[in-house]
């Protein structure tokens, strides 16, 4: 399988470094002691510690404490597969490393906690087996989970760490916001509170792996590689094509996966083309559904352009408001990639300039450092707020006691057979649709080529931010455009498009773009030296999405008994386009995409009708003609939430 070592730990969540260097110690072995290994005047101490679990497996911790410690302090644990600190990351007067690579640490530090980082079941030296899974069985106490082994680590750190005070909170971003968020199933009673930051909750319905049952191709083979061909390291894979569009296409039909690649090594692929639907195996992996309470306070955090997982920390949050008389539920989201809040200042994402704020920065250290400040220091006020929003377009933090808020109006924007967008429905029209071939020969990238691999490259953070201008008035994508907006458009809350749309084919499906289209002259660029700027690296006309999403035909009546579509049937597609806070400001004009193809990141449907696409041949991938509907009995349109203009 070719498949290279990473050159240090991809950084996709909050917690990366090389593998620990430090002799691991017995479960009983005293801890804190004098380390003649430390630096002379090092700020801190670090020991490695094999934590037992109820099923007799122990898993890699690393422990880290002030080194001045005079009281009690609070414990911050995260549990992560991507390794744990090294000793070099620890040994300095001044933890520069560590604020490298955990850009909270400082923010956490002035209110002062032991720092606990915890390597998953089966990664790198911790015992037991990997399996990349979110179930849990509240019937049986013993089984191997994250919701488990979290309440077992707890329980072991506070009896087994000195000067502590008793209160646990438990924190990360993507995997190891997921093992945050599942320890509200089962909460230890010392666990006081958590931050769940970009968890996924439903692998199939929508983040990482699939989005409503569509695959997402590239990154879900190049991530379970990653994770899953060595246990001992981070992998990337060495693709033979410098454009990994050539190469994913040159694949052909998914089988070929296994034939010629992973030979059925890899347990997660396997599983992932063994349920192309929405059967019992991933509804188990839907670990949210479970939570109907706001059973410890929880920071929820999602990242407007998360383009790996930008739906669970919504779905978790609605989950836990279920029952939350206390008001500790809560959720933040702001303008990030992936992690984003966590790994920069956040002034910028891509070449979108965020009005001087320093959003990641501020949000460390203005929310979340306050918010573990109070429940496990007594330190500060308890948030008054529900949702805390990053406002972009007016570049303003928001706070709202509901969400989406009580204020919101639905405003339905209405498509139009010449191309245009309105609040205005259609009238009768001589063509009451706009049609086009996709050809899945020739599917359209979802960004600009060449297309680096998903990881150890930095293109794939803010590519949900690129101009899209690169695929505009290409043949199978249909444009649509409002006039230049006379005032600003306040959207707070959820979206959905309805696309009145037919296929000649049995299967399809439809992407819809929501963009803000920037006005042509004088628009401020994120670059610091904009004078040296090439033509493109300008916001002038830029298309600057702000929600996309896929549909696939086949699953459009019921997610677990796909259907085939009755060919040039005009049908109802709703899209959901998940929650935003944006203004489309005055001046700028208001677009819609609509494609069927958005390559490799989502496999091509061949579009005619096959059991299961993972099994498709060759031969059954043909063109289909599509259409989209703008007519009174067939309204394409997409329902935005609508906030009054502020005072």
């Amino acid at each position: 399988m070719p498949v290279t070592p990473a050159r240090r730990l991809t950084f996709r969540h909050l917690l990366l470094g090389a593998v620990i260097t430090l002799p691991p110690l017995a479960a009983n072995a005293p801890l804190l002691a004098a380390d003649t290994t430390q630096a002379p005047h090092a700020a801190f101490i670090a020991k490695e510690v094999m934590v037992p679990m109820r099923d007799g497996a122990s898993l890699q911790t690393v422990i880290v404490t002030p080194a001045g410690q005079t009281g009690p302090l609070p414990i911050l644990l995260t549990r992560t597969p991507y390794g744990v600190p090294d000793q070099a990351m620890i040994d300095q007067e001044s933890p520069k490393p560590i604020s490298r690579e955990l850009p909270s640490w400082h923010a956490f530090q002035k209110d002062g906690y032991i720092m606990v980082y915890q390597n998953l079941r089966g990664r790198f030296k911790s015992e037991g087996e990997f399996l990349k899974s979110s179930r849990y069985d509240e019937n049986n106490p013993k089984q191997p989970n994250e919701t488990n082994d979290a309440w077992d680590t707890i329980d072991w750190l506070v009896k087994n760490i000195p000067n502590n005070n008793g209160r646990v909170g438990l924190y990360g971003v993507s995997y190891a916001g997921l093992t945050s968020g599942m320890a509200l199933l089962n909460p230890h009673p010392a666990l006081k509170a958590i931050s769940e930051q970009a968890s996924p909750a439903d692998q199939w319905m929508n983040d990482d792996d699939h989005h409503y049952g569509a695959l997402r191709e590239s990154y879900t083979f190049e991530y379970t590689v990653m994770e899953e061909a060595d246990r001992n390291a981070n992998t990337h894979f060495d693709f033979s094509t410098h454009d990994v569009y050539d190469w994913y296409l040159a694949l052909g039909p998914l089988t070929n996966v296994n034939d010629h690649y992973l030979h059925n090594k890899l347990g997660y692929w396997n599983a992932t083309m063994a349920h192309p639907d929405y059967d019992a195996f991933w509804k188990e992996e839907a670990w949210y559904k479970k939570i109907h309470a706001s059973t410890v306070p929880n920071l929820n955090v999602a990242g407007f352009w998360d383009q790996e997982d930008p739906w669970g920390p919504w779905q978790i949050f609605r989950a836990a408001g279920q029952h939350d008389p206390d008001n500790t539920n809560l959720i933040v989201a702001g303008p990030w990639y992936h992690g984003g809040w966590q790994r920069t200042d956040g002034d910028t994402i891509g070449l979108l300039p965020m009005g001087g704020h320093k959003t990641g920065a501020e949000f460390r250290e203005e929310i979340e450092a306050p918010f573990f400040a109070y429940y496990l220091h007594d330190k500060g006020e308890k948030p008054t707020w529900k949702a805390r929003m990053f406002e972009t377009g007016s570049n303003t933090w928001r706070s709202y006691a509901t969400w989406p808020d009580a204020h919101v109006k639905t405003e339905t924007l209405w498509f139009h057979s010449d191309g245009t967008l309105s609040f205005t429905p259609p009238a009768k029209a001589e063509t009451p649709f706009r049609q086009y071939i996709s050809d899945p020969a020739s599917p359209v990238p979802y960004r600009a080529r060449p297309i680096s691999p998903t990881y150890p490259t930095p293109e794939w953070r803010t590519w949900e931010t690129n101009d899209q201008r690169f695929v505009d008035h290409r043949p199978d994508v249909l444009t649509f455009t409002s006039v230049p907006l006379d005032h600003d458009l306040r959207i707070a809350g959820p979206l959905e498009a309805h696309l009145f749309a037919s296929t000649s084919g049995q299967d399809s499906d439809f992407i819809v773009k929501l963009i803000d289209a920037f006005p042509e002259k004088d628009q401020k660029t994120a670059l610091t030296s904009p004078e040296t700027a090439t033509w493109a690296e300008s916001m002038n006309g830029y298309q600057l999405p702000i929600a996309m999403e896929v549909r696939r035909g086949r699953y459009l009546h019921d997610f677990s008994h796909p259907a085939p579509l009755t060919p040039n049937k005009v049908t109802d597609w709703p899209v959901p386009l998940r929650d935003h806070d944006h203004v489309f400001l005055k001046g700028h004009r208001i677009m819609v995409q609509i494609q069927s193809t958005w390559f490799p990141l989502i496999d091509r449907n061949p579009q005619t009708w096959v059991t299961s696409i993972y099994q498709a041949k060759a031969s059954s991938f043909r063109p289909a003609t599509q259409r989209v509907y703008a007519s009174p009995q067939a309204a394409s349109h997409i329902d935005l939430p609508v906030l009054p203009a502020s005072p």
